[in-house]
Parts: C-alpha cells; sequence; structure tokens
C-alpha cells in the first residue's frame, strides 16, 4: 500500500479529520477516470441507437472501457508527455477495442464535453451523500428541540446574558436553518445537474442534424438534464454547488462553536461524549478537548476558502478557456470533502453530546439579575412609559455591575418601581419562566416543518 501521500485529505494520519471514505471513494483517481470512461460508452452507446456510429462499435467501446484492465503508469505518462488531459484514456480506450472499432471512440465529443459531465455524475454522488447525513443530523437535533422545548436557560446576546430562552428553541433556530440550506440544495440540483456534449466551440456542428436527438439521448441515460445552450464558459452551475456547501458547513460551523462554549467548564450545559484513551494533550494530563467542534470548524473554513476560487473560475474567454475549468478540478474535490467530512463529524457530535438541564437551570438563575431587565423595564413602561422606565432599569443595573451589588436589590429598593409596581408583579418580572415568550411555540412551528418536509420527501 502507498503511504506517501501529499494531500491533507488523503493523508494516512490525518486524512480522517478531513475526508470519509465515501469522500475519498469518490473521488479517487481510479474511479475518476472509470467515470470518463463510463461517459464516453453512453456516449457511443446514443450514437449506435441513432446510426451515428455502427452497433458494433458500442459494444466493443463498452467491452474495452474498463480501467482496472489499462496501465495507469502508461496512462499518467502519456498525459504528462502529450499536456493533455483526456487524450491519453481515450488512446489506452481506443486500443483495447476489438474490430478497429476503437475509430469510433469519442466521436465528435470534445474533452470538455466528457470531463463536465463526469463531474457533475461525480456532484450528484455527493449531493445524495449530504442528502443523507443532512436527515440524520436533522432527526437528531429534532429529538433534541422536542425533549427539551421547556428546558429554560440564558438567552445571550454579544456572548452576555440577555433575556431567558429554552434549549429547544435554540436548536429550532439550527433547524430552521438547516432545512433551508437543504431546501437551497435541493433547488439547486434542477439547474446544475445536466450533461454536456456539444463539441469543439459548442455548436454540436460534429454531431450533424441528429445533434439536438442525440444530447437528450445522452442525457436521459446518464440520469441528467439537458442544458439550454452550451455551458464550457459558463461556470456558475458549478460556482453554486461550491457556494452552497460552503453555506453549509458555515452553518455547521455555528452550531460546532456553540456546543464548544456551552461546554465550558465556566458553562457546563452540555457535556461532549469521551472515552478512555483519549489525549488531548501531550504535557496536561486531564484535558478533553473539544476537537470534533473545533474541526467541524477547521472544516467550514477550508470549504468556505473555496468559494472565491469557484467565483474566479467563472472568468472565462471566448468559447473555451481551460483557467477556469482546473480549478475546478481542485475546488470541486475539496469543499466536497470538507462538507462530507464535516457533516459526518457534526452527526457524531451531537449523538454523543449530553445536555445538562440542570446546569442550565442553575446558570438561568445565576444569571437571573441580568436576565429580568427587559422584563421589568416593560412592566414598569406600561405605568410611566417605556423611555422613563429604561432610564430607571439602566441606572439601577448598571449601578449595580459597577459596584458588585445586585441588580434585584436595587429594583426591590427603588421607590419609583414600588410606587407603580406592586410585588406580585415585580415578583412575575424576575420570574424566568414567566417570560420566555413564544419559545416553546416556536419550537412546535419548526417541528411541524420539518416533519412536514420530511414527509413529502417520503411520498415524493
Amino acid at each position: 500500500m502507498d503511504t506517501h501521500r501529499s494531500h491533507i485529505t488523503d493523508s494516512l494520519f490525518y486524512g480522517h479529520s478531513y475526508s470519509t471514505e465515501v469522500s475519498r471513494a469518490i473521488f479517487d483517481d481510479h474511479k475518476r477516470m472509470q467515470r470518463f470512461l463510463d461517459v464516453e460508452v453512453v456516449l457511443a452507446q446514443c450514437q449506435a441507437e441513432l446510426g451515428i456510429i455502427p452497433k458494433g462499435a458500442a459494444k466493443a467501446i463498452a467491452k474495452a472501457a474498463d480501467f482496472s484492465k489499462m496501465d495507469p503508469q502508461a496512462i499518467s505518462k502519456d498525459i504528462q508527455d502529450t499536456g493533455h488531459s483526456l487524450v491519453a484514456l481515450i488512446r489506452a480506450l481506443r486500443d483495447r477495442c476489438e474490430g478497429g472499432y476503437g475509430e469510433y471512440v469519442h466521436y465528435g465529443a470534445t474533452t470538455q464535453d466528457i470531463q463536465d459531465t463526469a463531474q457533475n455524475l461525480e456532484i450528484r454522488e455527493v449531493l445524495a451523500c449530504i442528502e443523507k447525513q443532512q436527515e440524520d443530523l436533522l432527526r437528531v437535533l429534532a429529538s433534541w428541540a422536542k425533549q427539551y422545548k421547556s428546558t429554560m436557560m440564558p438567552g445571550r446576546t454579544h456572548a452576555r446574558a440577555a433575556a431567558p430562552i429554552t434549549f429547544g428553541y435554540k436548536v429550532a433556530v439550527w433547524i430552521d436553518e438547516l432545512l433551508r440550506s437543504q431546501e437551497r440544495l435541493e433547488q439547486m440540483k434542477e439547474r446544475i445537474l445536466v450533461a454536456g456534449l456539444h463539441g469543439a466551440v459548442g455548436s454540436m456542428a460534429g454531431f450533424g442534424t441528429q445533434a439536438g436527438e442525440l444530447l437528450g439521448k445522452f442525457a436521459a441515460k446518464l440520469g441528467l438534464k439537458v442544458p439550454a445552450i452550451a455551458w464550457h464558459v459558463s461556470r456558475d452551475r458549478v460556482t453554486e454547488y461550491v457556494l452552497n456547501l460552503s453555506m453549509l458547513t458555515a452553518t455547521l460551523a455555528k452550531i460546532a462553536d456553540e456546543i464548544r462554549t456551552m461546554e465550558r467548564p465556566e458553562f457546563g450545559e452540555l457535556r461532549s461524549q469521551w472515552s478512555y484513551g483519549k489525549v488531548s494533550s501531550s504535557t496536561m494530563p486531564h484535558k478533553r478537548n473539544p476537537e470534533k467542534a473545533q474541526q467541524i470548524v477547521v472544516l467550514a473554513k477550508l470549504a468556505k476558502a473555496q468559494a472565491v476560487p469557484a467565483l474566479e473560475a467563472m472568468h472565462n474567454e471566448h468559447e473555451r478557456d481551460s483557467r477556469g475549468l482546473r480549478l475546478e478540478w481542485a475546488v470541486v474535490a475539496d469543499v466536497s470533502h470538507y462538507t462530507l467530512a464535516a457533516l459526518d463529524k457534526s452527526v457524531k457530535l451531537i449523538e454523543g453530546t449530553e445536555v445538562l438541564e440542570e446546569q442550565m437551570k442553575i446558570s438561568t438563575l445565576n444569571l437571573l439579575d441580568m436576565l429580568s431587565t427587559e422584563a421589568i423595564m416593560l412592566k414598569l413602561g406600561e405605568k410611566i412609559g417605556k423611555e422613563t422606565a429604561y432610564q430607571i432599569v439602566y441606572d439601577i443595573s448598571q449601578h449595580a455591575q459597577s459596584n458588585g451589588t445586585t441588580i434585584k436589590d436595587g429594583i426591590l429598593q427603588n421607590k419609583e418601581i414600588i410606587a407603580h409596581l406592586n410585588k406580585t408583579e415585580i415578583k412575575e418580572a424576575l420570574d424566568p419562566y414567566q417570560y420566555l415568550g413564544k419559545c416553546e411555540a416556536q419550537v412546535d412551528t419548526i417541528i411541524k416543518l420539518y416533519e412536514g418536509r420530511k414527509a413529502q420527501k417520503s411520498y415524493s
């Protein structure tokens, strides 16, 4: 086995953190070459059905198109010698064809037709994997949202205590964002998963009068859409794919970072799975670092980094230009590796994280002073006006924070507040359970939306 690898996604030692077995299988060198051959076979079959090439040629090409029977080293050398990305493989296929039928290999097509079509088959395979992983992630998050719909915790804005919420509500916000990502990816398929078969400059002249019919058959056999026009230099489809995957991983990073923060000892509201033998530090034996959460953020940053070259790939000249295409070969594979790895780790992170409800309650009560200021201000505002009430509560709370006293004591001792609010009103305003607003109702809304989408997909 070759252990001398140079890309992080294929590293024998670190590849598991940047890719998955599935992603590596999709973008495996040999599988990619076989995919090119498979596209050539479909092209020959469609041409034979239309009488463009002999039926015997299609059979001979299909029989010969087995990359496992070819010499990878010889093909690699021929690619380097010719400076062309596909001719070497075409020659190898031609030479393996019996009865002289090799002359009909790649008939009327151009290299980019084959490679663009094969790349879209790769993308389709990645999207199918993403869809399954997203469903796994949403299923686990939905169970959290339901279970902890009423579990009170501090709501935080700008990394500071703000007002009470429930943990289920926080999770529902994550689900909502993931559902939009799921929707974008589904809608994107209609635009991006198209075949390419337009010849040298996109005019389809090499296929004669049957060009349109050939393209239709070709796309149908491959399960791809028929584009309205050649797209050799229109790379927005691929760019949309990369940008959508970058956005998805950004969502995953946000979720992972929240979990990372909430499981810090200072918070202690979540606890990630740990097993004996895991090592987080070579010098501090006590450490249990949030490795999965951190790696998800790393993967999201790497995925985001692919967005710029994907946009650059849209800048092409005339009817063909490899400056954009060669960017895609790196970008599509990398963003796919990072996204599939991030999703895999996200599912494992959520499944392995324990929700510490009691600590969430304790956190809320410990921060009650700060979590109650809006409630008391609005209740007082009903009697004396919101802006006047705001200034009173502002003075109380800022004085308390600066002088080490409690906001609650300041409220209970303030003559203006006592004059306008009775003890019951003040007690209610200071009770975080009374100020959860529509948190639980919004959880129900998102769960209903998730389950409706899930049922619709199952039905379709």
